[in-house]
């Protein structure tokens, strides 16, 4: 038999004071409390061992004051990030942040996101493990929530302009004077993919540059797919740089490298998206796009609380940062040096 559940009245009865001032410590108010009423009443929460009941007070407020987050893999290093930034912005608008990570797996996600909508969060940010994101059963529900990444739907998003960033950090290899340029990206069934692997065509075409379909190496966006990755590009002949689609497979890559007694930019100049503060501590420093993750994060916990039903998308301006793998430094050893657009 379950022990009787202790109430607010239990705490009053203990405290020798009435319910509603119960009430007001538990919530820090509306009405303010006498400092000495104020310990009576801790004292015999502690004593009677009372714990708040969110769901009763989720019911009779209309808000469970949490959110949601679902992001395929935490261990990606831009993922955790913006899982961090949006914990802190959502934290101090007084919202609890419910981490759900898919692990790469599409019916993980569904299953995650069925939950989050169960336990009724008052919103959810969320970036799909691929190009199918199970917008329909969120809007179904009138949840707000807002896209990570692009999508194809009229939704709300924060974004920055992909396909423009992969552009600018081909371009970047370019200038450098390097023709022959490979890239390591994502699966080919994920949007951001094709935004990033249309950067680097759109570059190397308007510099008149040959595009050989052999170097293109499509894989996870992990450690272990740029190793593979890179080992079936040093096995034919070699590019003399590469554009990694994120931060994960230039480290892969570099890995890959390194085994076979090459370095970059020495051998095999590198480029890299999504890089983050891992990118300046690597060896060699990485030249990577760079999103502004915390200036995003503060926008989508603000479109989340502003949420009006029209769908809102907000794009920001990316950088690349420039680091050792591309060539770069080679005089100016200063790390902070940032290309901004």
């Amino acid at each position: 038999m379950q022990p009787q559940r202790v109430t607010r009245s239990d705490v009053a009865r203990e405290a020798g004071t009435s319910v509603a001032v119960v009430s007001y410590v538990v919530n820090n108010g509306p009405r303010p409390v006498a400092p000495a009423t104020r310990q009576r009443v801790l004292d015999a929460i502690k004593k009677t061992g009372y714990r708040p009941n969110g769901i009763a007070r989720a019911l009779a407020s209309g808000t469970t004051q949490t959110y949601g987050l679902i992001i395929p893999n935490i261990s990606n290093p831009f993922l955790s990030s913006m899982a961090h930034a949006l914990q802190r912005e959502a934290f101090s608008k007084g919202q609890v942040l419910l981490l759900a990570d898919s692990g790469d797996d599409r019916q993980r996600e569904l299953e995650l996101i069925n939950n989050l909508l169960h336990r009724q969060v008052d919103g959810l940010l969320y970036t799909s493990v691929d190009r199918h994101p199970y917008i329909e059963l969120i809007q179904a529900s009138g949840t707000p929530f807002v896209m990570l990444d692009r999508v194809d739907l009229p939704v709300s998003a924060i974004l920055v302009d992909e396909r423009a960033a992969a552009f600018q950090a081909t371009h970047h290899l370019i200038e450098h004077g390097y023709h022959d340029i490979a890239i390591i990206c994502g699966p080919m069934d994920m949007l951001n993919t094709s935004d990033r692997l249309n950067g680097w065509r759109d570059a190397m075409q308007q510099a008149g540059l040959k595009i050989n379909e052999e170097w293109i190496f499509s894989t996870s966006y992990t450690r272990p797919g740029g190793y593979a990755a890179a080992q079936n590009m040093l096995q034919g002949r070699l590019p003399q740089a590469v554009f990694c689609t994120n931060e994960l497979q230039a480290f892969g890559c570099l890995r890959a490298m390194a085994e076979r007694g090459f370095s970059a930019p020495k051998d095999i100049a590198l480029v890299c998206f999504n890089g983050t503060i891992e990118s300046e501590f690597n060896v060699p420093s990485l030249t990577t796009v760079r999103q502004p993750i915390d200036l995003m994060a503060k926008n989508a916990i603000e479109m989340l609380q502003n949420w009006n039903g029209e769908p809102t998308c907000r794009e920001f301006a990316f950088s690349l940062q420039i680091g050792e793998s591309c060539g770069c430094h080679s005089d100016n050893k200063d790390p902070s040096l940032t290309i901004k657009r």
